[in-house]
């Protein structure tokens, strides 16, 4: 859920929710998309027939999806992050060195966005590419995020996104969040047991700019077989934060 605007226009809505259909179905026809949202055919028509006008969506043999062009300003959006460029390369270096996922995420308007991502010759198929919306409290990416935030910011995400479980493992009550978050100030780093996916685990830092702000997350993820508690808050936890530290000193100097 986002902020609410002062003077929403209707159609514009109209038109944001028939692309998150699309986003979530992947392919439609016409009924796919009307059924999802319950509208009139007519109505999703005009829609789409203006979104194809304007190249944001594709129609091939009664079968719509989103086009390309949301891949242009996907990466344009992702390269206004200066945390970006640095991430790249030495992500690649962390997934080398511990041999699991590694990840730079960003915070925006209250969920967690996947800026950058190297998967290692050993790693698992999991659901992380550059793009990836995920709750910030069910992540250590967010955890780390969020506890850069005032207490006032952080209710307000709450209030605004709520705290669904993706598992039983889920921190769901907002009192326990705070106090988890709190720890994450105290240790420099947040770890994720099963949180948002059964069976991974996940150890993030911040990374900071010359002020000391936050401006990004960088950690690893990986199966809890090859995860262990020692693994994770030993050799992992050190990659990580030398990771982090070399992109802090790229940033400094950049």
């Amino acid at each position: 859920m986002t902020r609410e605007a002062k003077n929403p226009v209707k159609a514009t809505r109209r038109s944001i929710a028939i692309l998150e259909a699309l986003f979530e179905l992947g392919t439609a026809s016409l009924t796919d998309v009307s059924a999802r949202l319950d509208l009139p055919d007519s109505t999703v028509h005009n829609h789409l027939s203006t979104l194809v006008e304007g190249g944001f969506v594709t129609r091939t043999d009664g079968v719509y999806r989103l086009s390309l062009q949301f891949l242009t300003y996907g990466e344009s959006a992702r390269d206004q992050y200066r945390i970006t460029d640095a991430a790249r390369t030495e992500l690649r270096h962390l997934a080398s060195e511990t041999e699991e996922s590694a990840s730079a995420f960003v915070e925006e308007d209250g969920r967690g966005f996947l800026l950058a991502h190297e998967r290692a010759d050993s790693d698992l198929p999991l659901d992380l590419y550059p793009g990836k919306r995920v709750p910030l409290h069910a992540t250590a990416f967010g955890k780390v995020l969020l506890a850069d935030r005032p207490d006032e910011e952080i209710e307000a995400i709450i209030d605004r996104c709520g705290l669904a479980a993706c598992t039983s493992e889920t921190i769901t009550d907002r009192s326990a969040l705070l106090d988890e978050l709190a720890d994450v100030r105290s240790d420099g780093h947040a770890v994720a047991d099963e949180e948002r996916l059964r069976g991974v685990r996940s150890v993030a830092t911040a990374v900071r700019n010359e002020r000391g702000v936050a401006v990004g997350a960088v950690g690893i993820t990986g199966p809890t077989s090859r995860l262990t508690p020692e693994r994770l808050r030993g050799p992992v936890l050190e990659a990580v934060i030398d990771t982090k530290n070399v992109i802090e000193l790229q940033l400094a100097y950049s």
